[in-house]
């Protein structure tokens, strides 16, 4: 059966996945269009890899429907997967074989046409794993492990790509190759990696789609995510003693209080109006002193924070 015409690789409608009682993933709803690199930004638990399990025909969801590249998961899943190279958060991996020796299995695997040794040197090259082809897989380093990783999601072409955090554990210059590769992969496919970094995503993204709790709280262009920044604002504060910060939330235009150490509170408002004399105020009304204050616009980081409610109480 022909694919159903469609200009998106990813189209996602009304997911829902239930373990038990928890909703994993709540009535979840949007699309990517072909050629976008897109990031899943989200907590620890917030979903992401429950609804990359979903799209990759690897888990059903509850309740919903997922079409790639036109193909839909209940009916045509052999297809939905062969335009999909995935690499999972774990990266399984087989420690004992040789770069090539793996590249070239899962090549089989996949029944590539024509030369499958002419595709792995190929992917190798993309990869930049050229140097570590002889190599056993358990002898490489983690950076070098996700590239093999990285290759194996690639080696069938796949028009769509989808990495949950594949970043994870890196060291810093690790981290920027690897970014570095994603960005050049996602020239000529779409992309969808998961993370809970924001940086990762103002470095490789064209779009964030951010997730809490299994629902979509944020989807725009980091520009658009900054845009939101500037909405929100910042004040560090510090008592001369521990407050209340029940009390504190309850202020007006207040999204979050957050303790940074000691008495010092970090609380994120929204809106234009200044809070800071509402914060004399309730120290006055609370018997506090006031030893320091400061405001400043939000980060994309402390909007992400302030997104997915992550208060530290």
């Amino acid at each position: 059966m022909p694919p159903s015409k469609s200009r998106m690789s990813i189209e996602v409608s009304h997911i829902t996945k239930l373990y038990g009682r928890q909703r994993a993933v709540n009535d979840v709803t949007f699309s990517i269009p072909s050629g976008e690199v897109v990031g899943l930004l989200g907590p620890n638990g917030a979903g992401k890899s429950t609804l990359m399990r979903i799209i990759t025909c690897f888990i059903p969801p509850t309740s919903g429907d997922v079409e790639v590249c036109g193909f839909n998961i209940y009916q045509q899943p052999i297809e939905v997967r062969r335009r999909i190279g995935y690499l999972p958060e774990n990266n399984p991996l087989y420690p004992e074989m040789y770069v090539r020796e793996y590249l070239e299995f899962v090549g089989g695997l996949y029944h590539i046409p024509g030369n499958i040794r002419d595709r792995v040197e190929q992917i190798i090259r993309q990869t930049g794993l050229t140097v570590e082809q002889r190599k056993k897989i358990g002898a490489l380093s983690k950076g070098f492990r996700q590239r093999v990783g990285l290759a194996q999601a690639l080696i069938h072409d796949p028009d769509v790509l989808i990495l949950d955090e594949p970043t994870s554990g890196l060291d810093p210059n690790q981290l920027v190759e690897i970014r570095n590769l994603i960005r050049e992969i996602g020239k000529e496919k779409t992309v969808m990696l998961s993370t809970h970094i924001m940086q990762e995503v103002e470095a490789v993204c064209d779009r964030a789609v951010i997730i809490d709790k299994g629902v979509i709280v944020a989807d725009g262009a980091p520009g658009s995510l900054s845009e939101i920044s500037r909405k929100h604002r910042i004040v560090r504060v510090e008592f001369n003693e521990a407050v209340n910060m029940d009390k504190l939330r309850s202020l007006k235009n207040i999204i979050s209080v957050s303790l940074i150490k000691d008495c010092l509170y970090e609380v994120a408002t929204e809106g234009d109006d200044d809070i800071r004399p509402d914060l004399f105020r309730f120290a006055v009304e609370e018997g506090l002193t006031v030893l320091s204050m400061n405001r400043s616009e939000a980060t994309l980081e402390e909007v992400f924070r302030n997104l997915t409610h992550q208060d530290n109480t």
